[in-house]
């Protein structure tokens, strides 16, 4: 560990900007899905700087296309015509699967679900939010706000009257113990008495796999369920993919779209990945929502062009060499060798996720408790072998959260789980 870097750190940024590991350490270069430290060690990259290196470290299509746009001109502001939005806003527009879309783009996930809580509101005239247990949204004010996981909302403060829906975590709580169709079915009857008892909800807003929550979803077809109880209220449907966009899940280009048997979303926000670390976020909405606000609003830094073109050229080489099949891929292979490995270990409570998007959680052994403790052990003990993950959890951190770079190989995805195998057994 470098410890007067560690000590400068300490000397100047908030006690609660967590680092990870005991002996923090410097990222200092890296290269598709290895990583190096200021000592000179190399890890392989299975958490993406949360989930945001998409595709590759230092792709060469991306760095090329930044320095490129870097070398003409950075930033000029949305007052200004920009070649760059444009094409990506179009291309975003037409993947995102809603009609008549209309696209905002912001400098990061938190911005993009606030400026929908925005859109949500000026449209419908309220400030009551439907949100769904177990969430994450955001770290602004009102994202906070809405947030269903205590370990992350800081204030119980907020400009938002939010009322929270069962739903999102399909293997604990009072459903647990039905099927599926019977869980969806008392996750409708829920919400429909929920909406018995206040008026004029502006939204729902909803992850389709809860990203910080420790990669939980419901089964499939949930919230077009609740699409059918939302629409005759008149309820928007907000989906949070700043996790889960961009075919990470494997068999879907959108998580909503193993929801969409009764069409797409009001309003869609994403961020982190399209970027391949560049800061972006935004909002895809149809028009009559997006064109409601009745007062001047702009981006500074939102659609930059530098930005943009990074995410033009990220998301070409995405589709060009069909990362959501990989992700499908390799995905499903590196699931299957997850639960090989924890099926015989008792500390283990559930593997699940979908595509590249997987999950460890870890319990204790007696009393069937979450085990934030070992979760954090097992972090180290990657780490020691050479492999970065992240961790998650709803009440807790008791998660180990896995998601790795969409070009993944089969080698790596072997080697990764290998790594992984050894740091439970040190439990």
């Amino acid at each position: 560990m470098n410890r007067p870097l560690y000590e400068r750190h300490r000397a100047v940024l908030p006690d609660w900007l967590a680092l990870y590991y005991r002996r923090p350490i410097e990222i200092t270069h890296g290269e598709g899905r290895h990583v190096w430290d200021a000592e000179g060690n190399q890890y392989l990259d299975f958490f993406g700087g949360i989930l945001t290196t998409m595709t590759a470290h230092a792709l060469p299509e991306v760095t090329k296309a930044v320095a490129e746009q870097a070398g003409r001109i950075i930033h000029s502001s949305t007052l200004y015509l920009n070649r760059p939005m444009v094409e990506l806003a179009e291309r975003i527009a037409q993947l995102s699967g809603i009609p008549d879309a209309r696209v905002f783009f912001t400098t990061s996930g938190t911005e993009a679900n606030d400026t929908a809580l925005l859109l949500a509101t000026a449209h419908r005239g309220s400030n009551q939010i439907l949100a769904m247990r177990n969430s994450y949204h955001g770290r602004s004010f009102s994202a906070v706000g809405i947030t269903g996981n205590h370990a992350w909302s800081p204030t119980s403060l907020s400009p938002l009257q939010t009322l929270y829906v069962h739903g999102g975590v399909r293997t604990r709580g009072p459903y647990a113990h039905l099927t599926d169709a019977q869980f969806v079915q008392a996750c409708v009857a829920d919400l429909e008495d929920l909406l018995g008892h206040t008026r004029n909800v502006a939204a729902l807003i909803a992850e389709p796999v809860q990203g910080v929550g420790g990669f939980t979803s419901p089964p499939d077809g949930l919230y077009a369920a609740f699409r059918e109880v939302l629409d005759r209220h008149g309820i928007l449907w907000i989906t949070d993919e700043v996790q889960t966009g961009w075919g990470r899940t494997g068999d879907h280009f959108w998580g909503w779209q193993a929801h969409g048997q009764n069409g797409p979303p009001d309003i869609l926000t994403f961020a982190k990945g399209i970027g391949n670390g560049m800061s972006i976020g935004g909002v895809v909405a149809r028009a009559e929502v997006m064109n409601s606000l009745d007062s001047n609003s702009i981006s500074t830094f939102g659609g930059s062009p530098v930005t943009m073109a990074a995410g033009l050229a990220n998301l070409s080489y995405l589709l060009e060499h069909d990362l959501q099949g990989n992700a499908r891929r390799v995905g499903g292979l590196l699931m299957e060798r997850l639960r090989a490995i924890c099926a015989q270990l008792p500390m283990v409570r559930e593997v699940r996720g979908r595509g590249l998007m997987a999950a460890i959680e870890l319990v204790d052994q007696q009393s069937g408790r979450a085990d934030p403790e070992a979760a954090a052990a097992v972090l180290e003990a990657a780490r020691e072998g050479g492999l970065l993950i992240g961790k998650g959890g709803g009440h807790d951190t008791s998660v180990l959260r896995i998601a790795p770079p969409l070009t993944l190989t089969v080698a790596e995805a072997e080697e990764g789980a290998a790594i992984l195998e050894r740091a439970l057994h040190t439990l």
